[in-house]
């Protein structure tokens, strides 16, 4: 009787306990998806990110940000990397439909090469969702 009861208690912790990195943010713009897509596209570039991944067809564009300035004590530790995921699509309402995640992971220099652990979002990348998000949804 009982253990049926420590695993599904076990079970439900494991699904609590896994944490949340980072939230999209989401705004939405009477703009066409192309036009809105381009704007994104010329803001990455403008708040000092790096395309990385490019999906034309689906609207969709990923970007890096790396920063040399964070220090840790760990002689493994090489940087940091702001990651920004902006996905453009057109809404049945007419609507066009903009969502930014951002995440921040900790680059280190391993036996295996460079390994990235994911950290909770930084400050400045949730700075820079929100501004690419405010930007172009005129």
């Amino acid at each position: 009787m009982r253990s049926p009861a420590l695993l599904v208690g076990a079970l439900v912790l494991a699904g609590c306990g896994q944490k949340a990195f980072s939230a999209p943010v989401t705004g939405r713009t009477s703009a066409g998806p192309e036009e809105t897509y381009a704007c994104v596209k010329k803001q990455l570039g403008e708040l000092g990110y790096k395309q990385t991944s490019n999906d034309a067809s689906e609207f969709r564009v990923t970007a890096n940000k790396f920063d040399y300035t964070t220090r840790r004590p760990d002689v493994q530790f090489r940087r940091m990397v702001n990651k920004l995921d902006v996905g453009v699509a057109a809404e049945a309402d007419g609507q066009t439909s903009i969502q930014v995640e951002g995440s921040t992971f900790a680059e280190y220099t391993t036996h295996r090469g460079p390994t990235e652990e994911e950290e909770k979002a930084s400050a400045e990348v949730n700075a820079d969702a929100a501004k690419v998000i405010e930007r172009c949804r005129s």
